[in-house]
């Protein structure tokens, strides 16, 4: 049995289920388990978050978009519940690869990436991450990020990126807090995807001077300011998405940053087994 203190990898598509306690992460295998996935990021999103479905998306009460067909989906399953429930924690791993059969990155649509696209390393989208209610401590997102931290060795994914959610579509009720990413975490030249002038939402909206560090972070989604651990930075200008009842940021990871202290021990062992 994989724990958290071993990984193995394999060349062809994935690494062995990591396991804490009764939780696993690993990849999803089939088309069953893809569908579970979707089935909770409807819960969260649409039922919890107040995402507003088309027609289809609530016959069948799932989240569903193109680009599912060509991602990875990375799962926290819980080995103690049974069927579709077993997956409690998802998200949506996209690669230079697989975006390029879906003709471009999801982000694309919200921000011009060309700064990225252009970049001579490899690319790995993040996103649609959810975790079910019960499952919102520490032990199921730490669970992702490792997942992800295995993913980006086998690979050798350069730049991690994707969209992070502030919740609601008011930018004006978050001036302080997209104040504070821009003065604070905005991404260097090189990496600064800027958002889509027709979306494009100034992020300077309060006194930067006045600002209290520590009201802002804790007003920011956990999975922003995990970001802003790993030493994540943010794009230029905010987006916002009306169907998800959301303002969205671009958010951006060096792979080497992901290499936390959990996986720092590991990373030379885990380069080798690829080599």
């Amino acid at each position: 049995m994989e724990t958290l203190a071993t990984l193995s990898l394999n060349r062809d598509g994935g690494f062995q289920e990591l396991r804490g306690g009764t939780l696993g992460v690993r990849l999803a295998l089939n088309e069953e388990e893809r569908d579970a996935a979707q089935a909770l990021r409807y819960q969260v999103f649409f039922e919890e978050m107040g995402a507003h479905p088309d027609a289809a998306t609530r016959r069948s009460r799932r989240d569903v978009d193109p680009y599912d067909d060509v991602a990875d989906h990375l799962l926290v399953i819980d080995h103690s519940r049974l069927g579709r429930d077993r997956v409690v924690g998802t998200y949506r791993l996209l690669r230079s690869e697989a975006a390029a059969k879906a003709g471009n990155f999801y982000s694309a649509s919200e921000y011009d990436l060309s700064l990225l696209t252009d970049f001579p390393g490899n690319l790995l989208e993040v996103g649609r991450s959810c975790v079910a209610r019960d499952y919102r401590g520490r032990s199921a997102m730490q669970l992702l990020w490792r997942g992800i931290a295995s993913y980006i060795f086998l690979h050798r994914i350069d730049v991690l990126f994707g969209c992070a959610s502030l919740h609601g579509i008011q930018p004006d009720s978050l001036a302080d807090e997209l104040t504070w990413l821009y003065h604070n975490h905005l991404a260097p030249p090189a990496l600064r995807v800027r958002a889509r002038p027709e979306r494009y939402v100034d992020m300077q909206r309060s006194d930067p001077t006045t600002l209290d560090r520590r009201r802002c972070l804790s007003r920011l989604p956990p999975l922003i300011k995990g970001y802003l651990r790993l030493g994540g930075y943010v794009g230029d200008g905010a987006v916002v998405d009306e169907q998800f009842n959301t303002t969205d940021v671009a958010v951006l990871v060096k792979s080497e940053l992901l290499a936390d202290k959990y996986y720092r021990h590991y990373e030379r062992r885990l380069r080798d087994a690829l080599d």
